[in-house]
């Protein structure tokens, strides 16, 4: 992708969150490339809890999701520390407000474990020192969309998921992107941005210097 002239700051942090087959992870490399900054993907490789985890979802939980907000804090921090511009797959805000939440409420995670991490989290990330986007993207669609993406895409532990987790990972999104007040906000809609068209990729890097320009403006919507 060629690269694009923007007046975002040189230390930029732009998060893109939202539910599993949206394309998180292909608007992350597209955008870093236009903007020449880095792109920094959620590591998977080395997790030592989660072939556990798929055995046994209840003794694992807790583990899991410790493991994963230490990793995203450390990401996070060394982002910060490098001063360098990133575009981030995934927001560390997502853990506890889906992943973690999701756990518990399935009964995979007790309640003395969800409060515990809910507490660390807490002091860990919600304090005035903690690093935070300057712009969070929120990737959504239609239901229907987003699962014709997920079986186009062919990952066999996703298809053979059951349509209903799918629909209450997609419910919880709508709830929790609607209450996020951390960082200015944009929203785009799947069917009508193209990662492959320069234009596309302009109008969406113009509408986030908006953002960055006014941070009062917590929502704005791209459709």
């Amino acid at each position: 992708m060629t690269p694009i002239a923007h007046k975002l700051k040189p230390d930029s942090l732009i998060t893109l969150a939202g539910t599993v087959g949206v394309g998180k992870s292909t608007l992350t490399k597209t955008l870093a490339e236009t903007l020449g900054f880095k792109a920094a993907f959620e590591k998977v490789d080395g997790n030592p809890y989660l072939e556990d985890y798929y055995h046994d979802f209840k003794k694992w939980s807790f583990h899991l999701q410790m493991y994963f907000l230490a990793e995203r804090f450390k990401q996070q921090k060394q982002m910060h520390e490098e001063g360098l511009g990133y575009v981030q797959d995934r927001s560390i805000y997502e853990d506890v407000g889906i992943f973690a939440k999701l756990q518990y409420d399935q009964g995979n995670m007790t309640s003395r474990d969800f409060n515990t991490y809910h507490s660390l989290f807490e002091a860990m990330v919600m304090n005035p020192y903690f690093p935070k986007p300057d712009v969070l993207i929120y990737i959504n669609g239609s239901f229907e969309s987003i699962m014709d993406r997920i079986h186009s895409r062919g990952r066999q532990m996703e298809i053979d998921t059951p349509p209903e987790f799918w629909k209450d990972l997609y419910n919880r999104y709508q709830q929790w992107i609607e209450n996020f007040q951390e960082c200015p906000v944009l929203h785009l809609d799947i069917d009508n941005y193209d990662c492959n068209d320069l234009d596309s990729m302009r109008e969406i890097i113009r509408a986030v210097e908006a953002l960055q320009a006014s941070p009062s403006s917590k929502h704005v919507i791209y459709r």
